[in-house]
């Protein structure tokens, strides 16, 4: 039973699939804010983590209940940063509900779920184009 005044609260589980290998760190981003995704840079409220790369899942619980996006990169040589070749990501990256991929990151919006009730999912399948 929530206390009066209190916001809901709710858990968010992440799976990761598809890695390349199981070198260097998953960097995610779990963030509610539109104009600060997928960087996460600028976002006090942003949810960053860096997990081994062979951890495959990860848990965000306490969540107030909303709209939010999931961005994760494979770091392989943990340097922490998104290596590039003209501007072309040499590592994985991947974003909750695996929107399309054209030219840059996809916008808030095709990556974007709502976080309602107790228990909620997202799997998300990393892309590597080298």
């Amino acid at each position: 039973m929530l206390a009066l005044g209190a916001a809901p609260i709710a858990r968010l589980d992440v799976g990761v699939d598809h890695m390349r290998s199981a070198k260097g760190l998953l960097r995610v981003c779990l963030t509610a804010d539109p104009d600060n995704f997928p960087a996460c840079v600028d976002d006090a409220d942003a949810i960053t983590r860096t997990v081994p790369a062979r951890a495959h899942a990860m848990r965000f619980e306490g969540l107030p209940l909303g709209t939010y996006a999931v961005a994760v990169i494979h770091d392989e040589n943990s340097n922490a940063k998104l290596d590039t070749f003209a501007g072309i990501p040499k590592e994985g990256f991947g974003f909750s509900r695996n929107p399309v991929i054209r030219f840059g990151a996809p916008r808030f919006a095709a990556a974007r779920f709502a976080v309602s009730g107790d228990a909620n999912q997202q799997q998300i399948t990393m892309r590597y184009i080298f």
